[in-house]
């Protein structure tokens, strides 16, 4: 994009002038942000990382980790066996340069191959530049359009300046794995907490709240770093409507363990008409017992008084529900005994939060726009209940009985991200009758 305002061609120049990433930075990250690997290959251990071959032990070669005689290194063990692997990851430089914060963008790429010692691949793709106020511009490299990944990055192409509403990118939220620690700050972002961690939020989105968010600014001081990473990652709602809750948490030093269950928690408190600014009931001692008693009152409560009007309510949800959600219906994924499937009725959301004891059915998951909710079975018995972003296509939630992950966590998720673009094709096609209709 040709920069036409003056603040898009004073980035522009300033970006012309950055001196490149220091080589030091890429020597770091070759040691720091990947894994040692090692493969399992006709009977013997290959060490990826230091060309070292050996006969392994029978208790060692069933192992996921091992580590290697010659360099002493913990190997991750590969999954499979074959000639190439490779390994990408993010990593970040923090600079302030002419009054910005400036946030670079780097990806790199470690080539694995047995018998020879990897190589490395580095190229900045991404610089954002942050304003005093808060305000990011995005200088980037351009993608492959005709690709499905949102970073397929044409290396060749400039770093060129985006539009200002390319903050709602997905590209924008790339966070990535390790920030370089020599970190250059604007004094004003220390003066508003930060002192040296990122806390696994993506460095931009952390600076440009600190410098145009109080709430951001108080959660970072407070030391409220679940809180904090909750606002700026999944959604800010939650936080600001229940934000005299909050206030009295910080005062009360209560560090919350599971603020997905926190917000519930204080949905069903304001439902009972509790006072949200008493210590009393917003910081329990035992968060999950607390939630489990709100919410079997409240389904007991519902069932006994409610009965009919219930029917009556899941009746005219199933109506909005389907409108909704309709295009998803009949999506259905299956790993061996494992089904994952879309909830296609009201009346099963009651089912499953029943089954799980959660609140997917009593806080009236099925209205949420932007949540898509999935089942995951084994044997047709619910074992978790999954809510994912629309929007972000991410997993908000993925919650088994009494709110604990269950044996089958990881398969669920390894399952779910294997199938996501059947979810995105679903939404595209939607997207297509929409403008067609037009």
């Amino acid at each position: 994009m040709t920069p036409k305002t003056q603040i898009e061609k004073q980035l522009a120049a300033l970006s012309a002038t950055l001196s490149p990433i220091n080589p030091e930075v890429f020597v770091w990250a070759e040691k720091n942000i990947f894994l040692k690997w090692g493969v399992l290959s006709r009977s013997k251990f290959y060490c990826l990382d230091c060309t070292h071959v050996w006969k392994p032990s029978c208790q060692s070669s069933c192992a996921k980790f091992t580590a290697c005689p010659a360099c002493k290194g913990r190997l991750k063990m590969m999954p499979c066996n074959q000639v190439h692997f490779k390994e990408t990851e993010y990593f970040a430089v923090v600079q302030r340069f002419a009054g910005f914060q400036v946030v670079r963008m780097a990806i790199a790429y470690k080539r694995m191959k047995k018998n020879f010692a990897p190589t490395h691949f580095h190229h900045e793709v991404m610089q954002h530049w942050i304003s005093p106020a808060g305000e990011v511009r995005t200088l980037s490299r351009s993608t492959n359009a005709f690709s499905q990944a949102c970073d397929a990055w044409k290396f060749y192409s400039p770093l060129e300046i985006r539009p200002k509403d390319f903050v709602r990118n997905a590209k924008c939220f790339i966070n990535p794995y390790k920030v370089f620690p020599q970190i250059k700050v604007l004094p004003i972002l220390k003066r508003n907490g930060f002192k040296s961690s990122v806390h696994d939020i993506a460095p931009h989105l952390l600076f440009a709240s600190l410098l145009s968010d109080p709430i951001a600014e108080t959660l970072l001081k407070a030391r409220q770093i679940k809180l904090l990473q909750h606002y700026l990652r999944v959604s800010g709602q939650g936080i600001r409507r229940n934000w005299q809750a909050v206030k009295t948490a910080i005062r009360n030093s209560y560090k919350i363990a599971d603020v997905q269950i926190w917000e519930d928690y204080l949905e069903l408190l304001r439902h009972f008409k509790k006072d949200l600014c008493s210590p009393l009931y917003v910081c329990p001692e035992n968060l999950s017992g607390a939630h489990d008693r709100l919410v079997h009152k409240k389904r007991g409560l519902l069932r006994k008084k409610k009965l009919q009007d219930l029917r009556l309510e899941i009746e005219k949800a199933q109506s909005r529900y389907a409108s909704d959600k309709k295009r998803f219906f009949g999506l259905s994924f299956q790993d061996r005994e494992l089904n994952i499937s879309v909830i296609e009725n009201v009346k099963d959301f009651m089912r499953e939060g029943d089954d799980l004891g959660h609140c997917v059915f009593t806080n009236e998951y099925y209205g949420k726009k932007d949540s898509l909710i999935l089942s995951a079975k084994i044997a047709d018995k619910s074992v978790e209940t999954i809510e994912l972003s629309l929007s972000r296509m991410e997993v908000l939630q993925c919650r088994g009985l009494k709110n604990r992950p269950s044996n089958h966590h990881k398969q669920i998720l390894r399952l779910l991200s294997q199938n996501l673009y059947q979810i995105k094709q679903r939404m595209k096609k939607r997207n297509v009758k929409a403008e067609a209709d037009n």
